[in-house]
């Protein structure tokens, strides 16, 4: 049996930038050659990032994809490449887009795979199964392709997948097994969420059963918006055993040499050969081409990619986070980020998790007293400052408070909305002044009963902590103290901050439990609800308060408003608030107790 040393390159695109993309590629491509690769995958779309969005519907943007990829294929060869069969995702189009009044049925923007070789683009394949759930809309910008492309490389059928391909049975993967291919590559865009991972290689595994061929999956990692990718590109036999797993959350180059069966259907001359199955699985067509021999690694070799295994569920998140805030604020050049700390744990976890995003000297951290800030809240944090290095400032709010109410008739909750928002004006004017990018601090559970202030702690640029419940807040702070002992390091996050009862100090003696259940009783309700789509019967059935459920739907179901103003944060549950639940502002629909 032929062996071929593959090479998965886990990298990090930039949506738009072309260019940079591109020199990604070739960059990698050198690295995997110095390796003895002997056939390099890269991730869905990483020729234009990932996910374009409506920048489908560009024409421009298509056109310049699609010279991007041949300017890419020449380069390689000019790089000394040109030999090496490189496998890399690009938006394509063979007809107008969908939306226009010219459109073609069966043509239009397509999500594509190209291998290029000897400085031409070699093969093409389009995208099978259109993922339309949760995050994905593409159905809306793409047309589905109804041929398999395999390509031989070295002695072995090589058959062409993209992401949901793997996600759904039938199609790509049931024509390969006709196709008689050895190995299937699936390039990934897939994005993270919490388990996400304990999923994917049992799915795998189905996929290379269903195929009877050996499986590479390589996924991308970073972070686009509120997307974030952790990579966890993974080399699957065709009996289901694990052969080679990459780490996550981190730029790597996974080498491996996998032993496949050769094609028991003779060589060709022609780059594309005449299937001789014609009609295959779900309509699929064969189109075929081939590479040809393929330079051999050094005489003694072996490339062993190991196996990582994946993170701890709070390692995970924490991680996620970090890379989905570092992008965030690098991928759109924001010099340094600024945020009101209040003592208490959701700045705190956010603090710590800028730092570790970009750096201490590029944090600013704002405490805002007021005449209702208790001095443990205040002095939690000049210690929190203490113990990560950021750049610490105080700018009391109490003297701004007192001008309005000089001039304004206000009480209750309307002096407490006030003070929030006095902080919202300061931590923008610093953002524009400084040049700062704010963050806002409110976990997923203050924005799903709306348990915050419109334009005051609701108001920054980014939310690192918006898909994240209260209860998981607490988690993910003791889970970085405890990792940083470990290390041997100060934990950033100070005791108190984590101990203490959650308050906005807004008035005195506040506390969240005056207005919210306890968020042991509040979070699981809302994950039912929120996470779920649970009913109030549900909920019910699932041993939850009737009373304390229609109170806490009640907030939940007024608060929308609220939540499409909201900051953009990074995903890490089944169902984000923005992209992933699309509720009405305007809804007369309840849940009746």
């Amino acid at each position: 049996m032929p062996t071929l040393r593959l090479a998965l390159s886990q990298v990090n695109p930039s949506v738009g930038d072309l260019a940079g993309n591109a020199d990604l590629v070739r960059r990698w491509s050198r690295r995997a050659a110095d390796n003895g690769a002997q056939l390099v995958l890269f991730p869905e779309m990483t020729l234009t990032g990932y996910p374009v969005e409506d920048l489908v519907f560009r024409r421009s943007f298509v056109a310049a994809s699609q010279a991007a990829l041949r300017r890419l294929a020449a380069d390689l060869a000019a790089d000394g490449l040109g030999d090496l069969p490189v496998v890399v995702g690009y938006l394509d189009a063979d007809g107008p887009p969908q939306v226009s009044s010219d459109a073609e049925p069966g043509r239009g923007a397509r999500n594509a795979a190209a291998v290029l070789h000897r400085g031409e683009v070699l093969a093409t394949y389009f995208k099978h199964h259109l993922p339309n759930y949760g995050v994905f809309d593409e159905d809306r910008y793409f047309v589905p392709g109804d041929t398999l492309t395999v390509v031989r490389v070295g002695g072995v059928d090589v058959a062409l997948t993209i992401c949901e391909d793997l996600w759904q049975a039938g199609g790509p993967f049931a024509a390969a097994r006709q196709a008689g291919v050895g190995l299937v590559v699936t390039i990934n865009g897939s994005p993270y969420e919490l388990n996400k991972d304990d999923i994917r290689l049992p799915l795998v595994r189905r996929r290379a059963a269903e195929a009877g061929a050996c499986v590479a999956y390589v996924n991308m990692v970073g972070a686009q918006d509120e997307l974030v990718f952790e990579g966890d590109s993974m080399i699957v036999g065709a009996d289901g055993t694990l052969l080679a797993r990459a780490p996550q959350f981190v730029a790597h180059l996974l080498l491996h040499d996998v032993e496949l069966p050769s094609s028991s259907k003779p060589a060709s001359d022609d780059r594309e050969l005449a299937s001789r199955d014609g009609e295959l699985a779900d309509g699929m067509r064969i189109v075929r081409a081939e590479v040809g021999d393929v330079r051999p690694p050094a005489p003694g070799e072996v490339a062993l990619g190991g196996i990582i295994e994946p993170a701890a569920d709070e390692a995970e998140v924490w991680q996620a986070l970090v890379l989905g805030l570092r992008d965030y604020v690098d991928k759109n050049r924001f010099p340094s980020v600024v945020l009101g700390l209040s003592g208490g744990i959701d700045s705190a976890v956010v603090a710590a998790l800028a730092v570790d995003a970009v750096g201490p000297d590029r944090v600013v951290g704002v405490s805002l007293p007021s005449q209702h800030s208790s001095e443990h809240s205040r002095a939690d944090a000049e210690d929190l400052a203490k113990r990560t290095g950021l750049d610490y400032r105080i700018e009391p709010i109490q003297p701004m408070v007192d001008t309005f109410l000089a001039n304004m008739s206000l009480s209750g909750v309307a002096v407490e909305n006030l003070q929030a928002r006095v902080r919202g004006v300061i931590l923008m004017a610093l953002s524009n002044q400084e040049g700062h990018l704010v963050l806002t601090t409110g976990n997923k559970s203050e924005l799903a009963v709306g348990y915050s202030t419109l334009y005051g702690d609701s108001v920054g640029g980014f939310n690192p902590i918006k898909d994240v419940w209260k209860t998981l807040v607490w988690r993910l702070a003791k889970w970085r103290n405890a990792d940083a002992a470990r290390r041997g390091e100060t934990p950033p996050i100070p005791e108190n901050s984590i101990g203490k009862p959650p308050s906005a100090e807004l008035s005195p003696g506040q506390l969240d439990s005056d207005t919210l259940p306890d968020y042991d009783v509040l979070d699981p309700i809302l994950i039912g609800y929120v996470d779920g789509d649970l009913g109030r019967a549900g909920l019910v059935e699932a041993g939850h308060d009737p009373a304390v459920i229609d109170r806490v739907l009640r907030m939940v179901d007024t608060a929308e408003y609220k939540r499409r103003q909201s900051a953009p944060g990074t995903k890490i549950s089944m169902k984000a608030f923005g992209r992933d639940r699309r509720l009405p502002i305007t809804n007369r629909w309840r849940e009746n107790g």
